[in-house]
C-alpha cells in the first residue's frame, strides 16, 4: 500500500500501521471493528430456519393424529376388530347331525379328513355298546351297502359275553355307582390318497376305555391307534366303505401319576367330548 492512503505514511496523521507496502490486519469481530458488520448475523438466519422445522414437524404430528379418528371422534384403537379379524381359517364346521354325527363335509381334501376324524369319534364312543344306537352310527357314516355288510358282524362282536367282560349287563349299561368310560380323540389326519370321488385318511388318536368305580376290576385305560378309513362321495356327503385300525405309534408314557377312580367318574361327566374334530 502506497503512503498517500492514510494507512503508512507519517504525513497521514496517523501512527505507521506495519510499515510501508504491508497488508492491515483484520482483528476478530471487535464491535468497534470498522471493515464491516458482525459475522453474528448469519446465526440469526440458522435459527430461523431451526423454528419454522419445529413448526412443520409439529403440524405434521397434528394432522396425523386426526387421520387416526372416526367421524365420532374415537381414534382408531377404540374401535371393535372386525369379524374376519378373529374368525377362524379354512373351511367353516359343518352345522347339520344325524343321530348327533355331524354331517354335509367339505368336497374337498379338508372335507375328508374332518368326517374321517368324526367318524373315528362316534365309532369309539359308548353308544357302539348299545344295539340301537350302534345300528344309528352305522347307518350314519357307512354307505348303505357297507352298513348292511357290518351290522352282522358287528352285533356278534358286541355279544353278551363280551359286554359282561367290560362290566356292562347285556344292553351295554354299567352297574349302578360306576362310570363306563370309552372315548377315541383324533390327535392327527393324514392323507392316503384323496380324488373327488374317493378318500383314503389315516387318523392317528388316543383311546380310553374302562370301568370307573370302586368295584371296577377294569380301570380306565389310554390306547394308541391308527384309524384308516377308506371313503367315497355319495349323496352330497363323505361316507365310509371300509376301515381298518392298527397299534401305535404310541409315546413313551409321561410321569403324571394315575388318577384315582373318583377323579376319573368326575372328569369324565365334567368334560363333554367334543362335538366336532378338526
Amino acid at each position: 500500500m502506497s503512503n498517500e492512503d492514510q494507512y503508512g505514511g507519517s504525513g497521514s496523521g496517523y501512527s505507521e500501521v506495519g510499515g510501508t507496502g504491508q497488508t492491515r490486519t483484520r482483528l476478530p469481530d471487535s464491535p468497534s471493528d470498522p471493515y464491516g458488520t458482525s459475522r453474528r448475523t448469519p446465526r440469526a438466519s440458522r435459527g430461523l430456519v431451526t423454528v419454522v422445522g419445529v413448526v412443520v414437524l409439529l403440524i405434521a404430528a397434528i394432522a396425523f393424529a386426526n387421520q387416526s379418528q372416526d367421524s365420532s371422534g374415537k381414534t382408531s384403537s377404540d374401535k371393535p376388530p372386525t369379524g374376519s379379524a378373529t374368525a377362524a381359517t379354512g373351511t367353516q364346521p359343518v352345522t347339520a347331525k344325524s343321530a348327533g354325527i355331524p354331517q354335509g363335509f367339505a368336497h374337498d381334501e379338508q372335507g375328508a379328513q374332518s368326517a374321517a376324524a368324526n367318524y373315528a369319534v362316534a365309532l369309539g364312543s359308548d353308544g357302539m355298546f348299545k344295539k340301537d344306537k350302534r345300528h344309528a352310527i352305522v347307518d350314519g357314516i357307512y354307505t348303505a351297502e357297507a352298513a348292511a355288510r357290518v351290522k352282522g358282524p358287528q352285533d356278534e362282536a358286541y355279544s353278551p359275553a363280551f359286554l359282561a367282560r367290560m362290566g356292562l349287563d347285556a344292553n351295554g349299561n354299567p352297574p349302578q355307582g360306576s362310570t363306563f368310560v370309552t372315548r377315541a380323540i383324533p390327535v392327527g389326519t393324514r392323507i392316503e390318497s384323496y380324488n373327488p370321488a374317493s378318500a383314503k385318511i389315516a387318523v392317528w388318536y388316543t383311546g380310553l376305555i374302562g370301568m370307573s368305580g370302586d368295584k371296577s376290576t377294569d380301570p380306565v385305560r389310554t390306547s394308541w391307534e391308527t384309524w384308516t378309513f377308506e371313503l367315497t362321495w355319495a349323496n352330497g356327503d363323505w361316507k365310509v366303505v371300509s376301515e381298518t385300525q392298527q397299534d401305535g405309534p404310541a409315546p413313551v408314557p409321561g410321569d403324571v401319576p394315575a388318577s384315582s377312580s373318583d377323579d376319573i367318574s368326575k372328569a369324565v361327566k365334567e368334560f363333554g367330548g367334543f362335538t366336532y374334530a378338526r
